[in-house]
C-alpha cells in the first residue's frame, strides 16, 4: 500500500500542474449525443471529516483538477469530487450519472440546483443493492434539468483499495443502449466461461479425471471472480451480503492460483517429466493456501496488492514451467505456453494499472479478462488435445487385451474341443445310466405315491382311514381354538349290521360298507369335509366350521340318504338304516380330540338307545335329542 503522505504529496504534485477553476461548467443540451465523460471536468479536495456544507462553502482554490492518472487509481481513505453542469436547452431534459466502478465502498451524492440541496444520495458496496437508487451493476443517478439552471454536484468518495472514478453523463437512450449491450458481453463471456466449466465437470464426474476436475475448479473460480469484477455477483448472488465484497477478490485470486497450480500440474505431467518442476509447483500450491487463508484478515489494500504481485509471480512461474517442457518436446506444453501467455501479459498489464506504474485509456481490469478469456479458451483446446490423447491410448491399450482375449479364447477352444471328444464318451454312459436311475426314481414315486394312499385310504370303502382322520381331526382342532371356529364331528354307526353280515354273509356286508360310505361322499359338499371308516361298521364325518344346526342339517340329509338306498344282494333287497351323534365345539384351551370324539360317542350311543336311525346332538347336561324323520 502507498504511504498516505507520499500520496498526498503525488496529489497536490500532479495539481500544480493541471490546475483548474472550480466554476468550470459543462453545459449541456439535447444536441449533446453519446456519453460525456466528466474527467475533464472533475475537481477534488481531500477533507477527510468535513460536511457538505463546509465543502460546498469552500473556495475556488481549494478545488484542483483531477489527473488523468489519479482517475485510474486513486488509493486513499476520503476524498471529494465536484463538477457543474448547466442546461442552455429551452426545454427539460433528462440526464443519467453512471459511475462506472462498482467496487467503491461508500458514494455520499450531494445534488444542488443553485443553492438548493436537491438529492442526497448513499451508494456503495457496503450496502445491500436493493438500496441503490437505481438497480444496474455500477452506480447510476437519474436526474431533470430545467433550462438556464446551474446544477452543481458533490459526490464524497470514502473506500479502501482500487478507487477509479469513471463518471460519465448519458441521455437516457444512450444508456440504455450501452447497458443493453454491455450486459450482452458480459453474459456472454461469463456464459462462455460457465459453460466451460459445466461441460469440465460433468467430465470430471463421468470419467473421473483430476485435470478435468481441477480445470473445473479454476474455471469456476475465475467465473466468480470476473462476475465480481463486474459488479454482477454482488447483484445476483449475494445483493444482501456486502461484507462478501470485501472478501471474494483476495479470496477468489489464490483459490485460481491453487486450481491453475493443480491442472498445471496434471496436464505437463510433471510427476514423470519433472520432479524439480513438480515440488516448485508444490511449494506455488502452498503458498497460495496460506495466502487464501490469511487474505480475509489483513487490510483490502495489503491484500490486493500482495495477491497482485503473487498473480504476476504465479503467471511467471507457469510460463516459465510450460516453455521449459515445450522445450523439452512435450506435445502440449506449447499450446500450453501459448494460452498462458495471454494471461502472463494482461496479468502483467492490469497490475502495472493497479499500482499505478502503467497509464492507459482504459479501465485496469480489462487487459486481465481479454488474457483470462483467451487463456480458457487456449487450456480447453489443450483438455481437447489430452482427453483425445488419453482416448486413443486406452484404445490402443483395449485393442491389445482383445487380441490377448482371442489369442486366449483360440487356446482355450482348442482345448476344449479336445475335452469334449475324451467326455463325449463319458457322457453317453452318464445318460445311460441317467435314464435308468429316472426310470428307477419314477416307479420309486409311483410306489411311494401307491403307499402314501394305502396309509390315508381305507381299503374296502375307498374313504379315509383310522389314521388319516385322526391326523386331520388334530389340525383342524388346532385350527378351531385359534380362529375361534366351531368344529363338528359326526360318528355313524350302521343299524343291526351284524343281523346282515348273519343272514347273508360277509361279502354282503363288505357291499353295504360300500355303498354307503359312497352315500356319505356325495352328500358332503365342500372340499373340507372329511368323511373316514372308524371301525367295524362305524364311520366318522369332520365338519370344519360348522355350527349345531348345520352338523344337524347335514346328518340329517345322510341319514336319510342311506335310508332310502336299495341294497341288493343274490336279488334280495336290504334295507339299511344308520345312527348318528354329533358334537358340535368351539375349542377351547383344555379341550383335545378325545373329550370332542368322547362326546360324538355319547351322542351316537343316546341315539341308538332311543330307538336308531336318528340323530342326537351332544349338549352339556342334559339335552333333548333331534327328531328324526323317517
Amino acid at each position: 500500500m502507498i504511504p498516505r503522505f507520499l500520496l498526498l504529496f503525488a496529489i497536490f504534485f500532479f495539481a500544480s500542474f493541471e490546475s483548474v477553476q472550480a466554476n468550470t461548467v459543462v453545459s449541456i443540451d439535447q444536441q449533446t449525443t453519446g456519453p460525456l465523460t466528466l474527467s475533464a471536468w472533475l475537481s477534488y479536495t481531500i477533507k477527510p471529516s468535513s460536511s457538505i456544507m463546509h465543502i460546498k462553502s469552500q473556495p475556488d482554490h481549494a478545488w484542483q483538477a483531477l489527473p488523468a492518472r489519479m482517475i485510474k487509481n486513486i488509493d486513499t481513505q476520503k476524498l471529494w469530487i465536484k463538477f457543474n453542469l448547466y442546461s442552455k436547452e429551452k426545454d427539460n431534459i433528462h440526464r443519467i450519472l453512471s459511475l462506472d466502478n462498482p467496487h467503491l465502498d461508500k458514494v455520499n451524492l450531494y445534488h444542488f440546483n443553485d443553492e438548493k440541496l436537491v438529492t442526497r444520495l448513499t451508494m456503495g458496496d457496503r450496502l445491500p443493492f436493493s438500496q441503490r437508487p437505481v438497480i444496474n451493476n455500477n452506480f447510476v443517478y437519474s436526474f431533470n434539468m430545467k433550462p438556464d439552471e446551474y446544477h452543481h454536484f458533490f459526490l464524497e468518495i470514502d473506500t479502501k483499495g482500487h478507487a477509479s472514478i469513471p463518471l460519465t453523463l448519458w441521455s437516457v437512450d444512450d444508456f440504455t443502449e450501452y447497458s443493453d449491450h454491455l450486459s450482452l458481453l458480459h453474459g456472454f463471456q461469463l456464459g462462455a466461461l460457465a459453460s466451460i466449466g459445466l461441460f469440465s465437470l460433468f467430465i470430471a464426474i463421468t470419467s473421473g479425471s483430476f485435470s478435468y476436475s481441477y480445470y473445473a475448479g479454476y474455471v469456476f473460480s475465475i467465473t466468480l471472480f470476473v462476475a465480481t469484477l463486474y459488479g454482477i455477483a454482488f447483484r445476483f448472488i449475494w445483493p444482501q451480503w456486502p461484507i462478501l465484497q470485501q472478501f471474494m477478490v483476495p479470496i477468489l485470486l489464490p483459490l485460481s492460483m491453487i486450481f491453475g497450480l493443480l491442472f498445471t500440474e496434471k496436464i505437463l505431467q510433471l510427476k514423470k517429466q519433472s520432479p524439480y518442476m513438480l515440488k516448485l509447483c508444490r511449494y506455488g500450491i502452498s503458498y497460495a493456501v496460506i495466502l487464501l487463508f490469511i487474505s480475509p484478515f489483513i487490510s483490502y489494500e495489503l491484500a490486493i496488492v500482495i495477491n497482485i504481485i503473487s498473480l504476476l509471480a504465479n503467471s511467471s512461474l507457469l510460463m516459465f514451467m510450460a516453455i521449459i517442457q515445450g522445450i523439452k518436446g512435450h506435445k502440449l506444453a506449447k499450446l500450453y505456453t501459448l494460452g498462458w501467455s495471454t494471461v502472463l501479459i494482461g496479468s502483467i498489464i492490469s497490475g502495472l494499472m493497479y499500482l499505478d506504474l502503467l497509464n492507459l485509456p482504459f479501465q485496469p481490469q480489462i487487459p486481465f479478462m481479454l488474457g483470462l478469456s483467451f487463456e480458457i479458451i487456449f487450456m480447453a483446446a489443450v483438455l481437447a488435445i489430452r482427453y483425445n490423447d488419453e482416448r486413443q491410448e486406452k484404445l490402443i491399450i483395449q485393442q491389445k487385451a482383445l487380441d490377448q482375449a482371442e489369442l486366449i479364447r483360440q487356446n482355450k477352444e482348442q482345448a476344449l474341443l479336445a475335452e469334449a471328444k475324451h467326455n463325449e464318451k463319458l457322457e453317453l454312459m452318464v445318460q445311460e445310466r441317467t435314464l435308468e436311475l429316472e426310470v428307477a426314481l419314477r416307479e420309486l414315486n409311483q410306489a411311494n405315491a401307491k403307499l402314501t394312499e394305502q396309509t390315508t385310504i381305507d381299503s374296502l370303502t375307498g374313504v379315509k382311514n383310522r389314521n388319516a382322520f385322526d391326523k386331520r381331526l388334530q389340525a383342524e382342532i388346532k385350527i378351531s381354538r385359534r380362529q375361534q371356529n366351531p368344529l363338528a364331528i359326526l360318528m355313524l354307526d350302521i343299524d343291526r349290521f351284524k343281523s346282515i353280515n348273519d343272514s347273508y354273509g360277509h361279502l354282503a356286508g363288505d357291499h353295504a360298507l360300500r355303498l354307503i360310505a359312497n352315500a356319505l361322499s356325495v352328500n358332503l359338499k365342500r372340499p373340507m369335509d372329511l368323511v373316514s371308516r372308524f371301525g367295524g361298521e362305524e364311520f366318522a364325518i369332520i365338519l370344519p366350521d360348522t355350527s349345531e344346526a348345520g352338523a344337524i342339517t347335514v346328518a340329517e340329509h345322510i341319514r336319510h340318504s342311506v335310508s332310502e338306498l336299495n341294497i341288493y344282494w343274490d336279488n334280495q333287497l336290504i334295507k339299511l338304516t344308520i345312527s348318528i351323534g354329533i358334537s358340535c365345539q368351539i375349542i377351547d384351551k383344555k379341550m383335545d380330540k378325545s373329550a370332542l370324539l368322547d362326546q360324538a360317542d355319547k351322542a351316537l350311543y343316546r341315539a341308538k338307545n332311543e330307538g336308531r336311525n336318528q340323530v342326537q346332538l351332544y349338549c352339556d347336561g342334559s339335552r333333548s335329542h333331534v327328531e328324526t324323520i323317517c
